[in-house]
């Protein structure tokens, strides 16, 4: 097993609190993790994010805060935004971001008018909530109009549509990126087509940040990209924050600096700031490419199985970390699914798919992936293997013998892979 988060103080003074954090160190070590957007930090990364900078107050920026002190927390958020920059190759870095959501509406406010036009993906097809899902607030400010899939099945996107929209609707930003579709985008077309009718392109990285810095993915920025947000979990292996990178920009740069800080946030996080600086700092490991690829391959292992067994999978399978399933075949919908996998030991989520006739909290799908499965070692043998039980599961998921006999072999793999202290 890895090593135990020492709680000494917390164990003494409440007792409550520390049997809880057990509690979830224990459910970590025994199941395995699928959820795509979840992963594993290094203890180092821990141990900067629960360090003596939470103590801090550091509005502004390094060499211009609003209070004194600030020698250290200048220090810190200088190496993460270098560290930064060079994982992704560009000329500017916000570490500030508390999160990917904020990260985007930063961008949002720093760059729009009240009333300007974003082009992005439709939730449904693989977008985020953040790409202008009507029941979030920004679209009570700026106007959301969407592209989709052309092809469920492959997954291709509709450039076509893309770009008569785009000359159609004007957008300010054509926003690229997702959080549940398993292939790469064309970023040259997407960049081309946002240049022709002078909109900003912009990459929501979120999901596939570790690809791109580990080169498993093509980086945006090389295809004429203007920016790319990203939260620095996920693939990314660090703590949980956000990233806004500008490709050479410096008038974008300074427009999203101050949309940050004062505009949307005030003290910056610098716990978690030094812990994105150790994050990054792993990252840029030889080692992380290694990684990196390895997600992907296992991804695609998994891949292997569902197809063998006839699962509908939204895009035909997976070119990234995740998978979009189907379930509906198998008589059950997402929600059914998510519970009965989780009574094995396996964590992963229900998801809406492409068009789905089902409400958001019965879906008709499952999302999973590789990314924290593959910091604990995993290879694609074992990736087949954890697929292949979850097909016994989706068949069987009202049959206590069958999970309990499952369950006991989640929990003999989980224990052969430990989550590691260190990721190389």
């Amino acid at each position: 097993m890895s090593t135990p988060q020492p709680l000494p103080f917390l164990e003494a003074h409440d007792e409550e609190v520390a049997a809880i954090i057990r509690g979830e160190e224990h459910r970590q070590e025994e199941g395995l993790e699928l959820i795509p957007s979840e992963n594993y930090v290094s203890q180092a990364v821990r141990e900067a994010s629960g360090s003596i900078f939470t103590n801090k107050y550091s509005e502004g920026y390094p060499g211009k805060r609003y209070y004194g002190g600030q020698e250290f927390t200048d220090a810190v958020e200088d190496i993460a935004r270098e560290r930064a920059k060079k994982l992704f190759n560009c000329a500017y870095a916000n570490v500030q971001p508390h999160a990917g959501a904020p990260a985007n509406i930063a961008v949002y406010f720093a760059l729009l008018q009240p009333g300007d036009t974003v082009l992005g993906m439709d939730l449904s097809h693989g977008g985020h909530l953040t790409h202008g899902h009507p029941v979030t607030y920004v679209t009570n400010i700026f106007n959301f109009v969407r592209y989709k899939m052309k092809d469920v099945e492959t997954g291709e996107i509709d450039y076509d549509e893309m770009r008569e929209t785009a000359l159609r609707e004007k957008p300010k930003i054509l926003l690229a990126g997702y959080s549940a579709y398993s292939r790469e985008l064309d970023y040259q077309r997407i960049a081309d087509i946002a240049h022709e009718v002078g909109a900003i392109a912009m990459m929501d990285a979120a999901h596939i940040a570790g690809l791109i810095a580990g080169g498993v993915h093509k980086n945006p920025f090389e295809y004429g990209f203007d920016i790319v947000t990203t939260t620095t979990h996920k693939t990314l292996r660090g703590p949980r924050g956000g990233l806004i990178l500008v490709r050479d920009d410096e008038e974008i740069a300074k427009k999203i600096d101050k949309s940050v800080f004062p505009g949307l946030q005030g003290g910056p996080l610098m716990h978690q700031i030094a812990a994105k600086a150790v994050a990054f700092g792993e990252a840029l490991h030889p080692s992380f490419k290694a990684y990196a690829a390895q997600v992907v391959k296992n991804a695609a292992a998994m891949a292997t199985v569902f197809e063998r067994e006839g699962v509908r999978m939204l895009g035909g399978g997976t070119s990234n970390h995740l998978i979009l399933a189907d379930v509906t075949n198998f008589g059950i919908n997402g929600a059914i699914a998510e519970a009965a996998l989780d009574e094995v030991g396996i964590t992963l989520n229900k998801n809406v798919i492409a068009d789905d006739p089902n409400p958001p909290m019965r879906p008709s799908g499952i999302r999973f992936g590789t990314p924290a499965i593959t910091t604990r070692g995993f290879t694609e043998k074992e990736c087949m293997r954890v697929a292949e039980l979850m097909i016994e599961v989706l068949k069987h998921h009202d049959d206590i013998n069958v999970k309990e006999r499952i369950h006991e072999e989640i929990k003999a793999l989980a224990t052969k892979f430990p989550i590691p202290d260190a990721p190389f």
